[in-house]
């Protein structure tokens, strides 16, 4: 799934090879901070040092610490999924192997809870002047879950069932971390909402219907 382009807005021209370098620096000691301190230790001049750049330039890669802990969550995100691209999920249907996947991506943030708790904190400050990165978020999490679905071309049904099942999982990440949620109970509202899946798939003819019989 690609993202596009808000008409009327120029695309960003793409970072040469330094920029993206310095960018997954900064990214880099965005999370190393996060993970020792959480969110009050992600400090801009902290993360530029740590990163070997100016103040101004760390600026204008990423406006705010709110713009770069989301940007942090997003590269998260890719990690996890060459990860889990490497071991795909096991499940016979659709709605086990997404459960599966996301409960693996859950395990992952809960072994750098500070780390979680930075960015899932950051995602729920965001405002508007944050929602490109917000929105690179989703369709991240939205490109795992079809990923683990087996699917290239989802139906609008199928996309809506996605979209609960994203904030589904934020949710149940959310009271995780907050001590109101045992990854027993996450485990189960992710398997449970997992089953929309199998409520939006196409269903096939039945075979018990009688010939030239309208369904």
């Amino acid at each position: 799934m690609t993202a596009e382009a808000k008409p009327g807005v120029p695309a960003s021209p793409p970072l040469t090879e330094r920029q993206e370098a310095r960018r997954r620096r900064i990214l880099h000691a965005s999370a190393q901070l996060a993970s020792r301190g959480g969110f009050d230790a992600v400090q801009m001049r902290e993360v530029a040092e740590a990163a070997g750049v100016a103040l101004g330039t760390l600026y204008r890669y990423f406006p705010s610490k709110i713009h770069l802990l989301v940007a942090t969550m997003q590269d998260q995100l890719q990690h996890m999924h060459t990860t889990l691209r490497k071991r795909p999920p096991a499940g016979d249907s659709a709605a086990e192997r997404v459960a599966e996947t996301l409960m693996r991506a859950f395990r992952a943030l809960q072994r750098e809870p500070q780390l979680a708790d930075a960015m899932v904190r950051a995602l729920t400050f965001a405002d508007r002047s944050v929602s490109p990165e917000v929105d690179t978020v989703s369709r991240q999490t939205t490109v795992i879950i079809l990923d683990a679905m087996g699917l290239e071309n989802p139906t609008p049904e199928q996309l809506s069932a996605v979209r609960v099942i994203e904030h589904t999982w934020h949710s149940a990440l959310i009271t995780w971390l907050s001590g109101r949620a045992s990854i027993a109970q996450v485990k189960i509202d992710i398997e449970t909402v997992c089953r929309l899946i199998d409520l939006t798939t196409p269903s096939a003819p039945s075979r018990s219907a009688a010939p030239g019989r309208t369904r």
